[in-house]
């Protein structure tokens, strides 16, 4: 008899499930990115970008409200202005006209397409102040001042003015004025013969008042200057006509009109109905500042840029290709998607796309590729640390572990961006719109749509089975290169804030010797630019300049053929002559650029350059001292200082111009170059808080080593891209590129040799520093036999 073993049942085995929370998360991402990437395919194929004046052609204008002794240029008198400033532009006819009040006596004027400035200004400009007096008599030339000016007319006091002849007339006080007038319209008179002219309609209240004053006229005898009546317009009669002899004496001309006749043609008698029947402007206006940009340069800038971000994309898109694999693919992916989330955003909120914007918005892929790259070198880590995780448990701890350094180096961009948009105008504010919409995007493509796509890969069986595929199983080439060598970057700190000191004095001679370059935006002047047939050399450009009147011109080349030419104050007159004088240097010479910018504004742009400065600094300040404490902080923030001075040292010595353009680059590259301390001490930050016995000098150390992948992998990313602008953005972008790239070498040689020394300085050798209670609270717990990431 056989005995039988027990059967003894095994338990099945069962795969481990996912938690319920982080199933519900990765859905709610995935969701949310699908919702990101539709809504933004749709506004971008239904809702158009606004393109600002220098990119699709057209003038602006700057207007100021002056006071006068009866009437203060406030806020109020400057909206009645703006309001009657509309009335004349839509009268001009000129297709998506913008008026916008800028502070409490500014008025911004765009008119699209307009490429004579000159007349534009002059019909925004005049304060059609009308006027209708009696004629006294003809004034003797002894009454003519000695300024060679007439008199000025008065409501109140009699004056003396030139007819249309020149001949001296003595005018009573004004019997109407603009106020009574209803309407003016621009006729031309086929009975008579009478050509052009404009008919003037009087109000109900203005009716008697003309009635009165022809037939008082009429009384007088026919040929007499006492029958004439003057209309005069902004001090300048335009028209003396005597009352025809068919008027009674004290009946008066009924009807409440009248027609100005002269040597009018088609523009000028619709220019003049426009002034009278547009009404008078409270105060008067002066043009500080103009700009006119051809259409061709706004074409070949987006055609430039259009080509810088795709070159600069597809080569930063390739680099992580080759660095990070098939997470570089996927990060390649989510960077296509954060540039449709930008230019969606940017259409959504209405927001004008400028040259220097669409310089931001190439600038922003580079940038965009920091997030990445941070959470697969943090990825990296853990796998090193738990070999047996799998991909994709290194990907959510890269995630969790990049979060802060993401968060913080972001809010420091948004900063600088914020500081542009409410202390800059123009084209530079719309560089700031453009920086901070491409910062939140960035976070979006980075933190959502990447992690879905990354999480989805490393959960498939192929990808777990071929973990090298992925990019984040090993250390990478610069990680272990550093392991191999193992160098104290920190033995000896004051070695490297002596070189930074030298790179100091260096670039502050260049500034103390060479001298700033500042542009227009900041001195005042007028700059135009030529696009000229033929190449001109600048010494002859200069050689004809002075011979005509112009000394002082700052002659350069633009591009393959052209030229600028900047000088101080000049009428358009003057502007004229500077025209014609550049085009007889042989071939033709088309005016694409015009700039004008009063010397009060010049001023006050520069004052508000210095201000926004000092309010980045310490905005930096503040931020960084809440979240990395008084000592990290201020290295930060002197590291910063020390960048800025050392870029604008460089294009000193460059002889570059300082102007609005510059001063957007010069605020990113703050935004940048605390981004990368902002890396460093954030590594810095949880290392303390794991070990409260370490030395600061130790601590740092591992820091650096521990953040340089990152830091040489996203600095090769922003300089293709910033590569890319510089070579292909054209002239206007060649600067701020040149400024970024300066930037991005200083600033990356700065956060570890510059800021993190410092703070080492600045603690002294004093034994362990204590780490604030976040880093404590926040530093990632090690399980055991957990060991520390290699570097």
């Amino acid at each position: 008899m056989t005995r039988s073993r027990p059967v003894r049942s095994r338990p099945a085995r069962s795969r481990p499930s996912r938690p319920p929370s982080r199933s519900r998360s990765s859905r709610g991402r995935a969701l949310l990115a699908l919702a990101v990437i539709a809504l933004s395919l749709y506004i971008t194929l239904t809702v158009p970008v606004h393109l600002g004046l220098d990119l699709r052609g057209g003038t602006q204008i700057v207007l100021e409200t002056r006071s006068t002794k009866t009437v203060d240029a406030d806020r109020a008198a400057t909206d009645r202005t703006l309001e009657v400033l509309r009335g004349r532009v839509d009268a001009l006819g000129v297709a998506e006209p913008t008026l916008v009040r800028s502070g409490s006596n500014r008025i911004i004027v765009e008119l699209p397409g307009v490429q004579d400035p000159k007349k534009a200004a002059g019909v925004l400009g005049r304060t059609a102040q009308l006027t209708v007096h009696p004629v006294l008599g003809i004034a003797d030339e002894k009454a003519r001042p000695q300024s060679g000016k007439p008199d000025k007319p008065d409501t109140s006091k009699e004056s003396v003015l030139p007819d249309e002849s020149g001949q001296l007339l003595r005018l009573a006080p004004a019997a109407l004025t603009g106020q009574d007038v209803k309407g003016a319209a621009a006729r031309f008179d086929q009975e008579s013969g009478a050509g052009w002219g404009v008919t003037v309609d009087f109000s109900r209240s203005g009716r008697d008042q003309w009635t009165e004053l022809t037939g008082e006229a009429a009384c007088r005898p026919v040929g007499d200057p006492t029958r004439r009546v003057a209309i005069v317009l902004d001090d300048k009669i335009i028209s003396a006509p005597q009352v025809d002899p068919s008027v009674s004496c004290g009946t008066g001309i009924p009807g409440g009109s009248t027609r100005i006749t002269g040597s009018f043609d088609d523009a000028d008698s619709r220019e003049l109905a426009l002034l009278i029947s547009g009404g008078a402007l409270p105060v008067p206006v002066e043009t500080v500042e103009q700009h006119t940009v051809g259409p061709s340069l706004g074409a070949r800038a987006i055609t430039a840029s259009a080509w810088a971000a795709a070159i600069g994309t597809a080569l930063t898109s390739l680099f992580i290709i080759c660095v990070y694999r098939l997470m570089g693919v996927l990060a390649a992916v989510a960077l296509l998607c954060y540039g449709l989330i930008s230019y969606a955003a940017l259409a959504a909120v209405g927001a004008t796309l400028t040259l220097p914007g669409l310089a931001g918005f190439v600038l922003a892929i580079g940038m965009a590729v920091d997030a990445n790259v941070l959470v697969f070198e943090r990825a990296r880590e853990e796998s090193a640390a738990r070999p047996r995780s799998g991909p994709r448990s290194a990907l959510v701890a890269g995630f969790r572990n990049a979060l802060s350094a993401i968060a913080d180096s972001n809010i420091t961009t948004l900063i600088a961006a914020a500081l542009l948009f409410f202390l800059a105008s123009g084209p530079v504010r719309g560089f700031g719109v453009t920086l901070g919409i491409g910062v939140l995007a960035s976070m979006i493509s980075a933190l959502v749509i990447a992690r879905v796509l990354a999480e989805f890969a490393a959960a498939r069986p192929w990808v777990r089975r071929r973990p090298r595929l992925t990019g984040i199983a090993t250390t990478g080439a610069v990680r272990d290169w550093l392991v191999k060598r193992d160098p104290r970057l920190l033995r000896h700190p004051r070695r490297w804030l002596a070189v930074s000191c030298a790179a100091l004095v260096l670039a502050g001679s260049g500034i103390v010797f060479r001298g700033l370059d500042f542009g227009i935006e900041f001195t005042g002047g007028r700059l135009m630019e030529y696009a000229t047939t033929t190449p001109v050399d600048p010494e002859r450009a200069r050689a004809a300049l002075a011979d005509a009147g112009f000394p002082q011109a700052v002659v350069q080349t633009s591009g393959d053929s052209g030229l600028t030419v900047r000088t101080g104050e000049l009428t358009d007159a003057e502007a004229a002559e500077v025209t014609e004088a550049v085009g007889g240097l042989g071939g033709t010479a088309e005016r694409v650029r015009d700039e004008l910018v009063g010397p009060s504004l010049g001023d006050e742009l520069r004052r508000n350059a210095l201000i926004a400065l000092a309010v980045a600094l310490g905005a930096q300040l503040l931020y960084l001292a809440a979240r990395f404490r008084w000592l990290l902080g201020t290295a930060a923030i002197v590291a910063l200082a020390h960048d800025v001075l050392i870029v604008v040292g460089v294009f000193a010595w460059l002889g570059k111009p300082i102007d609005g353009v510059f001063l957007a680059a010069l605020l990113t590259v703050i935004g940048y170059s605390v981004n990368d301390s902002v890396v460093v001490f954030d590594r810095l930050r949880e290392l303390l808080g794991r070990d409260r016995k370490a030395t600061l000098p130790d601590v740092a150390d591992r820091a650096i080593l521990q953040t340089l992948p990152r830091t040489v992998n996203t600095g090769m990313g922003a300089t293709l891209i910033l590569t890319a602008l510089a070579v292909l953005g054209g002239d206007s972008l060649t600067d701020f590129a040149l400024a970024l790239l300066i930037g991005l070498v200083i600033g990356t040689y700065s956060s570890v040799f510059t800021a993190t020394p410092l703070a080492v300085e600045m603690h002294g050798h004093r034994g362990p520093v204590k780490a604030s209670r976040r880093a404590a609270r926040t530093a990632a717990p090690r399980s055991r036999g957990e060991r520390e990431p290699a570097g």
